[in-house]
């Protein structure tokens, strides 16, 4: 497969977190507003690049109070940093799929991270369109990127944790 260009979906993927909650738990949460661009080329990964720009004000975790704090300047300042996204610097075969090295900002930071990617297949739908299918994930720690509020436990531990995985189910258009 030569490069293509493929536009990702938004009806069809997900940007999914997890973080710890209390220490006993994981709390799930998702941004809903997304658009980004693949160009993918399986033969020659070097070639490829991902772009993505992620609405921060659309998180969701399905607790509205949770919702609005986490939209406050207390963590994404929404106001003030109203896009998180992500640009790769690089795409190299790793493993069964692909490393997609790359620059993330968010809360006006950007630090480089990389995703563990792969690409789950393709094929036409209904209306001719071909797609193609990728899974990726990552995880970073939020104080890198000026995330620190948080909440001491009167038993230990603190309310909210540092470590934020990262899931992203991508379904992408032929452009």
């Amino acid at each position: 497969m030569a490069l293509q260009r493929w536009n990702i979906d938004p009806s069809h993927s997900g940007v999914h977190f997890t973080v710890r909650h209390m220490v006993i738990s994981k709390v799930r949460g998702a941004f809903e507003r997304f658009q980004g661009a693949i160009a993918f080329d399986e033969q020659n990964p070097a070639a490829s690049t991902v772009e993505v720009e992620i609405d921060a004000d659309s998180i969701q975790t399905h607790e509205a109070k949770r919702d609005g704090h986490l939209r406050s300047p207390d963590f994404f300042d929404v106001a003030q940093f109203p896009k998180l996204t992500f640009k790769s610097t690089k795409v190299e075969k790793g493993g069964d799929g692909y490393l997609v090295t790359g620059d993330l900002t968010l809360h006006g930071v950007t630090k480089p991270v990389v995703l563990n990617a792969e690409v789950l297949g393709g094929g036409k739908d209904p209306w001719g369109n071909e797609r193609l299918g990728f899974q990726a994930t990552t995880s970073l720690n939020r104080k890198d990127f000026g995330l620190n509020w948080n909440q001491a436990l009167e038993a230990g531990g603190v309310l909210v944790g540092e470590k934020i995985e990262i899931s992203l189910d991508v379904q992408a258009i032929k452009a």
